[in-house]
C-alpha cells in the first residue's frame, strides 16, 4: 500500500464520527460572506455581487466547501432521473405524469419508427401492469385510447425522465437543502419589513401618477423581456413570461436608503419613487402568482386562487387602515405597561408578537392563494400606520434579516447558477443586451410625464434585489426556464444591481443640488443635495430610531447649551459678587 495515501487515511479519521468538519466549513462560508460585506462598505457598492460571486467560487460548482448533505435537498441526493428505478417509479403512478397509452396508441412508445422491443420496459414482456391497469406493449391487442392523449415528448422514456426532473424539483421546492430556506425566510422577512414602510398619507398625495409610474415600470419590462426571449429562440410560455416577470419587481429598500440618505423622501417625487415601487411590487406579486397557476389545463378554478388573494388583499389593506389600529391600541391599552423605560418596553414585546403572527396568518392565507409573499407584504401594511411598528421589528430581527438575506443571494441563488452557461460568451453578451434594454432601459422610461423629476424616478425604479431574485430561482427549479436562459436573466439582473445604485446616487445628487440652488437663489452647492454612499442590503432604514436619535441629540445640544449659559451666569455671578467685596472694603476704608 501506498504509505502516503495511508498516513492522509489515518489523519483524516482520527477524528473519530463528528460534525466538526461540516461546522468549520459553514463558518469559514459565513466567515466569507462577512468579509465580502466588509469590501463592498469600504469600496462603496452594493454587496450583492460580491456575496453571488463568493457563494458561486465557495459553493458546490467549484470548491465545494460545504458538504453536499447541506447544498443539496434531500430528494436530489437520493434520485438519480437518468436511472431506470427513477423513472420505473414515475411509470408506476399510472397515467398522472406519463399516459403510456397514448404514447401506444400514437405508435411513439418506443419513438417514432422504432419496435416496441426497444422501449422503456424492454422486449421481455408484451404487457405491462401500472396503477391498477393493465397495458399491452405488443401490437397484437389494444385497448380503448386513453382518454387524456398527452404525448408531449418523443418517446415514453424521455416523458418519464422529464416527469422525474419535474417531480424532483417541485419536490426540492417544497423540501430545501437548510441554506436555500434560510435564504427564502429572508427574502420573506424583507417583504413584511417593506409593507411596514408603505406610507398611506403619502399614497393618497401622489396615488394616481405614483401608480400610473408603477405600471409602466412593471409591464415595459416584461413585454421587453419576453420578446427578447422569444428573439433569442426561447417560446413564450412559459421561459419568455418567466423572464419578463423576473424583471419587473423594482427594489423598495435601494430607493429607499438612497432617499433617506439626502433627506428627499419628503420631496414630491420622493414620494412618488416609495409609493410608485411599493405598488410596482403588488403588481409583481399578483404576476407572480398569476405566472405560477396558468400552464397545463385552464379552467375556472385555475384561478380561483388568484381571484380569492385579490379579494384578501382588497379587504386586508382595507382592514390595516380602517381595523388594525383601533385593534392595536385596544390590544396595548389592555395589557399595562410595566417596564416603560426599558429599552424594549412591554407593549414593545406585544406587538412584536402580533405582528408575528399575522405574518404567518398572512402568510398561509396567500400560500393557499399562490405564494406566501403576498400576505407577507400585506401583514406589514396592517401595521404601517403604527409609527414605531418598524423600530419594533427591525429591533428584534435586524440582524438575523441581515445574515439571512446574504445567505440568500450567496447560496440560494449562486448554488442555482448554472457556472457554465453563466461564463459564457453568448449568456454574457445576451444578457448584457438584457440588462441594458428590458432590464434597465425600460424602468428608466416609465415616467416621463413627471416633469423634472422623471430621470430621478426613472433611475430609482431600476434597482433589483431579492425579490427579482427569487422570481428567478422559483422559476428555474419549476423547470420554467432552463439553465442558459436563466445564465442570460442573472447577466441581466446584475447589471441593474451594479449600476442602478450608482446612477441613481449621482442623478439624485445632481437633481437635489439644482432644486436647492434654485430654492436659494444663489445657485450656491447645497450640503442637503449630497448622497452618502449606500450602506449594504440586508435591512431597511429604522426612521423610527434615526428620529429618536436625532431627538436625542438635539436634547442634548440643548443641555450643553443650558449648561454653557449656567457657566456664564455663574461666573457673572461671581464678577458681580468680586464687584460688591471690593465695594465694601472700600467702604470700610473710608
Amino acid at each position: 500500500a501506498n504509505p502516503i495515501r495511508s498516513c492522509v487515511y489515518l489523519l483524516c479519521n482520527m477524528g473519530g464520527a463528528s460534525s466538526f468538519y461540516a461546522m468549520l466549513a459553514a463558518t469559514g462560508f459565513l466567515s466569507a460572506l462577512w468579509i465580502t460585506g466588509r469590501i463592498a462598505r469600504l469600496i462603496g457598492v452594493s454587496s450583492i455581487v460580491l456575496e453571488i460571486g463568493a457563494g458561486i467560487v465557495l459553493g458546490p460548482a467549484v470548491l465545494k466547501l460545504i458538504p453536499g448533505e447541506l447544498s443539496e435537498c434531500s430528494a436530489a441526493l437520493r434520485t438519480d432521473c437518468d436511472s431506470h428505478h427513477d423513472k420505473l417509479r414515475i411509470a408506476e403512478k399510472g397515467d398522472e405524469y406519463c399516459d403510456l397509452q397514448a404514447y401506444l396508441d400514437k405508435g411513439i412508445y418506443a419513438g417514432k419508427g422504432k419496435s416496441w422491443e426497444a422501449g422503456f420496459f424492454g422486449n421481455k414482456m408484451g404487457t405491462v401492469k401500472l396503477d391498477g391497469t393493465k397495458y399491452v406493449l405488443n401490437t397484437t391487442g389494444r385497448r380503448l385510447a386513453s382518454k387524456k392523449g398527452k404525448t408531449d415528448y418523443d418517446d415514453y422514456a424521455t416523458c418519464l425522465e422529464k416527469q422525474c426532473e419535474y417531480v424532483l424539483a417541485m419536490d426540492c421546492a417544497t423540501n430545501p437543502d437548510i441554506f436555500t430556506m434560510i435564504g427564502h425566510t429572508g427574502v420573506a422577512m424583507m417583504i413584511f419589513e417593506s409593507g411596514l414602510h408603505f406610507d398611506f398619507e403619502q399614497a393618497k398625495t401622489v396615488g394616481p401618477w405614483a401608480c400610473a409610474v408603477a405600471v409602466l415600470g412593471t409591464f415595459l419590462p416584461i413585454i421587453a423581456g419576453t420578446a427578447l426571449s422569444l428573439a433569442y429562440g426561447y417560446p413564450i410560455f412559459p421561459d419568455g413570461l418567466a423572464v419578463g416577470v423576473s424583471l419587473a419587481p423594482t427594489s423598495v429598500g435601494i430607493a429607499l436608503k438612497l432617499l433617506h440618505e439626502a433627506k428627499a423622501l419628503q420631496c414630491y417625487f420622493g414620494q412618488a419613487v416609495m409609493t410608485a415601487a411599493f405598488v410596482d411590487d403588488v403588481l409583481s406579486l399578483i404576476l407572480f402568482s398569476v405566472m405560477f397557476s396558468i400552464g397545463g389545463t385552464m379552467t375556472v378554478l385555475t384561478f380561483l386562487p388568484l381571484i380569492s388573494g385579490c379579494i384578501f388583499m382588497v379587504v386586508a389593506i382595507v382592514a390595516a387602515v380602517k381595523v388594525w389600529p383601533f385593534v392595536i391600541n385596544w390590544i396595548l391599552k389592555k395589557i399595562p405597561e410595566t417596564k416603560p423605560d426599558a429599552n424594549v418596553t412591554r407593549h414593545h414585546e406585544v406587538m412584536w408578537l402580533l405582528m408575528l403572527v399575522v405574518l404567518l396568518a398572512y402568510a398561509q392565507i396567500t400560500h393557499l392563494c399562490g405564494t406566501h409573499l403576498w400576505g407577507c407584504f400585506i401583514a406589514g401594511m396592517s401595521f404601517a400606520t403604527r409609527h414605531e411598528a418598524h423600530h419594533v421589528w427591525v429591533r428584534q430581527v435586524k440582524r438575523v434579516t441581515c445574515w439571512f438575506i446574504r445567505i440568500f443571494f450567496a447560496a440560494t441563488l449562486a448554488w442555482a447558477i448554472p457556472v457554465n452557461q453563466l461564463f459564457s460568451l453568448e449568456a454574457f453578451w445576451k444578457g448584457s443586451i438584457m440588462g441594458i434594454g428590458p432590464c434597465i432601459l425600460m424602468k428608466v422610461l416609465c415616467a416621463p410625464f413627471m416633469g423634472r423629476s422623471r430621470w430621478v424616478i426613472g433611475w430609482a425604479m431600476v434597482g433589483r434585489a431579492e425579490f427579482a431574485y427569487f422570481i428567478a430561482i422559483m422559476a428555474k427549479s419549476l423547470k420554467m426556464m432552463d439553465d442558459s436562459l436563466f445564465a442570460i436573466l442573472i447577466w441581466s439582473l446584475v447589471y441593474a444591481t451594479i449600476f442602478a445604485p450608482l446612477v441613481f446616487r449621482k442623478v439624485l445628487k445632481h437633481y437635489m443640488m439644482r432644486e436647492n440652488a434654485e430654492k436659494d437663489g444663489d445657485g450656491a452647492e447645497n450640503k442637503s443635495g449630497e448622497v452618502r454612499r449606500a450602506a449594504t442590503l440586508g435591512h431597511l432604514p429604522d426612521l423610527y430610531a434615526e428620529e429618536m436619535e436625532t431627538k436625542a441629540r438635539a436634547d442634548f445640544q440643548r443641555q450643553l447649551s443650558n449648561e454653557a449659559e449656567v457657566q456664564q451666569l455663574r461666573k457673572e455671578v461671581e464678577r458681580l459678587n468680586g464687584l460688591l467685596e471690593n465695594n465694601a472694603k472700600n467702604d470700610v476704608i473710608v
